[in-house]
């Protein structure tokens, strides 16, 4: 008979191996959407499941006490599952929450915060706000496609990562784009496949906004064949066509190519910038965010404002609109004459911008300038060492908006620790039928009660 040391092994010891079926319960969700559940004494993650189904799950991934699966057969479907509208998503990266009822998807969303902000931070906000909304399917304004080229089958592939593999899914449909994107995306393979330089082509961008943009990347020059076709697939989709060569570090315009550009009606502010900027992909919630950071702020006119990560003044000339000065800072030169670019451009005064690493704790000569306010709008890895910095410039109102829970709940535990309140927060739905979770909060000092 077959022994581990000391005693017989028993099956339940056994680890699952990778490949292996198991079938099981879900009970509950994880904030990134997949169903958790157990199997002989053992916690299993199941992508693609939801809490109350019965499944099937296929492992992926073992460990002593912990299984990662995917969703193999679902044998009793939970009321809160829809189908996909993507033909695609069961293979894609992006979107893995399409089988989640939205208004699910909002209510883990928020869960996710509110449990972020409790664990890093012991904190909730005095006041849970709503969730600005907007829709569903067809939100997206940009989007990034890889190619690779297939030397076995002579054929060029276009598509997006599939989900945990550097594969590609070969798509014909993306129903999360604005339909003129989604338009674009379903001509563009074969055009590609068409060109001389198919072989060694690197990637495409597409990008919305009030003048929309086709970014191709090639790592050796194009034909004038080549140039013809891209041209001809631009100007029928009326988009401008933009080149980026394997020397050059951001793409240049093909003829009489129009800068992208995008609107805030509300405030009606343009703002231009470079295919390579970052923009907000989704613009209806772009502007109830600029529209909520007004309205939560409350600035009164002549008030001054610091606009950390400004980017290309998406908040920055909202507020000065209002009667602010605003100051402006960010990473990239770039993106500060792109800034100061906007504010020309919307004859906006009242601005200055400047670039400044803000990875590290700003000059004190910056934060000496008496602000009455701050918003930040960091990268994923969140501002720790500026939330300090402007906390102790005692600087009375503080905006912070997040892309993740985890770094604004620590950041959040630093302002409370020198003495903000957390007024309110809530999160916005940038980034529908997908686990990121973007949010807002707004600090208070102590000594301001507004």
């Amino acid at each position: 008979m077959n022994r581990t040391r000391g005693r017989p092994r028993r099956s339940s010891d056994a680890p699952a191996a990778v490949g292996q079926r198991i079938e099981l319960t879900l009970q509950r969700l994880t904030h990134d959407g997949r169903g958790i559940g157990s199997w002989q004494g053992r916690t299993v993650f199941v992508e693609g499941g939801l809490p109350g189904e019965l499944v099937t799950a296929r492992v992926v991934r073992a460990r002593s006490k912990l299984i990662e699966a995917r969703l193999d057969t679902l044998r009793q479907p939970a009321p809160e599952r829809v189908e996909p509208r993507c033909r695609h998503a069961d293979l894609c990266g992006g979107c893995n929450q399409q089988h989640i009822a939205h208004d699910l998807q909002i209510t883990i969303k928020q869960q996710t915060l509110a449990q972020q902000l409790q664990h890093f931070a012991g904190l909730q906000p005095e006041r849970w706000m709503p969730p600005l909304l907007g829709p569903a399917y067809g939100y997206r304004q940009r989007t990034r496609l890889a190619m690779r080229w297939d030397a076995r089958s002579g054929r060029l592939e276009v598509g997006y990562r599939q989900r945990a593999s550097s594969d590609l899914v070969e798509i014909s449909e993306c129903p999360i784009l604005a339909a003129p994107l989604e338009a674009l995306i379903k001509a563009l393979p074969d055009v590609l496949r068409s060109l001389d330089a198919r072989q060694s082509l690197g990637h495409v961008e597409l990008i919305g906004g009030l003048f929309p943009a086709l970014v191709v990347r090639h790592l050796r020059p194009l034909s004038a064949n080549d140039l013809t076709a891209l041209g001809e697939l631009a100007q029928q989709h009326q988009v401008s066509l933009w080149l980026q060569g394997s020397d050059a570090d951001q793409p240049t315009p093909e003829g009489a190519a129009q800068t992208p550009a995008y609107a805030l009606d509300d405030q009606q502010l343009r703002f231009e910038f470079a295919p390579g900027d970052f923009t907000q992909v989704n613009a209806d919630i772009n502007q109830a965010m600029v529209n909520q950071a007004i309205a939560w702020l409350g600035l009164q006119p002549g008030e001054r404002v610091l606009d950390l990560y400004c980017g290309v003044g998406n908040f920055s000339l909202p507020l000065a609109r209002q009667g602010a000065f605003v100051a402006g800072i960010e990473g990239s030169d770039e993106m500060v004459l792109q800034a100061q670019h906007n504010a020309g451009l919307n004859a906006l005064a009242q601005t200055h911008f400047c670039q400044a690493d803000l990875s590290k704790r700003l000059a004190d000569d910056v934060l000496a300038q008496r602000y009455h306010a701050a918003l930040l709008d960091p990268p994923r890895d969140g501002a720790e060492t500026l939330v300090a910095a402007l906390a102790e410039h005692g600087i009375g109102r503080i905006l912070y908006v997040s892309c993740n829970p985890a770094t604004l709940a620590r950041d959040a535990g630093v302002l409370a620790g020198k003495g903000y309140r957390l007024v309110q927060a809530g999160i916005m739905d940038m980034f529908p039928q997908t686990a990121h979770v973007e949010a807002m909060a707004l600090f208070v000092s102590g000594k301001d009660k507004s």
